[in-house]
């Protein structure tokens, strides 16, 4: 299943519109900000799908029934670029466990690239719900990475993606490999260059958040 959040008219439209724009780009703690906000509502919205389960609560007047999460997911990231994403997924989220990941592009001198995995750190996630941000799904091939390493670990019962601009071409990919995953996009676009980047998109969003990386 794929839910692309700038198909209903809200908020969202707005946050997508400054984080594409090359002008508000340049305020870097506003665009930290709106992937924050993005990953906030891609939360509340997975929050409705979630298993919930009856508590009764002590109030200063008596006692109430009251519906709670049934268990906490599991938030992964991709580092660097996801953790604005997955700052917003946990303000709503905030009692979850965390995973982090590291995954990059390695750029050969033809152009090509391979996906770099140097560290991983994550709770126990057999059988539970993880929900993993990554700001821009693109050829998807990171993204896929990623969630087979982690199923190397444990089997989650479902898996969530949140990005805040996907391609079309990365998300049918996804599909492919990981056909049970729900996907929550921002906004989704069709184009892909030849070297892997999604047009219209926003250019780079770990360089936009943190600052230009040095390249090696």
């Amino acid at each position: 299943m794929v839910i692309n959040l700038s198909k209903e008219h809200s908020l969202v439209s707005n946050w997508i519109a400054e984080i594409r724009d090359t002008e508000i780009q340049k305020d870097r703690m506003r665009f930290r900000r709106n992937l924050e906000r993005i990953g906030e509502i891609a939360a509340f919205e997975i929050s409705k799908r979630l298993p919930y389960k009856e508590v009764e609560i002590t109030t200063p007047m008596g006692t109430a029934m009251a519906k709670v999460l049934e268990e906490q997911p599991v938030l992964a990231t991709i580092l660097r670029a996801g953790l604005p994403l997955h700052q917003g997924l946990l303000n709503y989220f905030d009692k979850a466990d965390n995973a982090f990941v590291s995954a990059y592009r390695k750029h050969d001198k033809d152009g090509s690239f391979e996906i770099s995995l140097d560290y991983f750190s994550s709770p126990e996630i057999d059988n539970r719900t993880v929900i993993i941000s990554d700001p821009m799904l693109a050829t998807g091939s990171s993204l896929v990475k990623t969630i087979q390493y982690i199923q190397e670990e444990g089997e989650p019962k479902h898996i969530h993606i949140v990005a805040a601009i996907a391609c079309s071409v990365g998300i049918e990919f996804v599909r492919r490999h990981i056909p049970l995953a729900t996907i929550w996009c921002g906004d989704i676009d069709d184009e892909l260059t030849a070297k892997g980047y999604i047009v219209p998109g926003l250019g780079d969003a770990g360089d936009l958040a943190f600052g230009t990386k040095m390249q090696s």
